[in-house]
């Protein structure tokens, strides 16, 4: 995933249409062709998500994700969601921070890596798992691997530790970080539901390796309040490349 800098990229007309005139300004793109678009700045900003056809991109489902965790902890209010010719759209209000890999926190990573630490942190112990309809488990991810080589993961599979709401996509940019560098939302809740909570702390200790220099993966864990299970850790990477 890349973060467009000077890059000019073309908003699709549903996003024109719901920015109606207000300053548009690209913030995201990922490898599989979805967008997304800042509308208008500061306090007031707004979010415009536009992504292609694909089975990975369903965002009326993580609209409703949204509306649901919502309940317990600070995401992005949905604003409207919907179908195009093109592809599909989710539009939302901003909240307060900047994702954990803009310029100011990488250049900070210290206080970034403890932000996502402690924002997963809360994330697990707010969402109740009794009450959640969703679910990241292991079956769900197995029947979704497509190379004949991983499919000896599912042998491997470790029991459980502590099931949680998990986030689903816990890498570094879907945490956003205030000024004064404490955490204050999460974004991107598409894959959010019940799974072991080192199916996250897996990929967001990965990520920290793509986004800030060193090497910082045993802080991540001491700040969110676990010792390392580097079997676990593995063995959820693995699934994570493989899905």
């Amino acid at each position: 995933m890349s973060i467009p800098g000077t890059e000019q990229l073309e908003p699709p007309d549903v996003v024109r249409e719901i920015a109606a005139g207000r300053p548009l300004t690209p913030v995201w793109r990922n490898e599989l062709g979805g967008l997304t678009f800042q509308i208008g700045d500061g306090a007031e900003r707004e979010f415009v998500k536009w992504c292609p056809p694909h089975p990975e991109f369903d965002l009326e489902r993580e609209a409703t994700k949204l509306r649901w965790a919502a309940r317990f902890i600070t995401v992005p209010p949905v604003l409207g969601v919907g179908p195009t010719v093109t592809g599909s759209w989710l539009h939302t209000r901003g909240i307060a921070g900047d994702t954990a890999i803009s310029p100011r926190w990488v250049a900070e990573p210290r206080t970034a890596v403890r932000a996502i630490a402690l924002g997963l942190r809360a994330l697990h112990d707010r969402l109740p798992v009794a009450d959640c309809p969703f679910s990241w488990s292991l079956p769900d991810r197995f029947a979704r691997i497509i190379r004949p080589e991983d499919r000896s993961l599912v042998a491997e599979a470790p029991e459980v530790d502590r099931l949680v709401v998990c986030h689903g996509d816990a890498c570094a940019p879907n945490t956003l970080v205030t000024t004064d560098g404490g955490w204050s939302g999460h974004v991107d809740l598409g894959s959010l539901g019940v799974a072991d909570r080192w199916a996250d702390l897996a990929v967001a200790t990965y990520s920290l390796g793509w986004n800030f220099p060193g090497r910082w993966e045993e802080e991540f864990l001491a700040a969110y309040g676990v010792e390392p299970d580097w079997a676990r850790i593995d063995f959820y990477r693995r699934l994570w490349d493989a899905t």
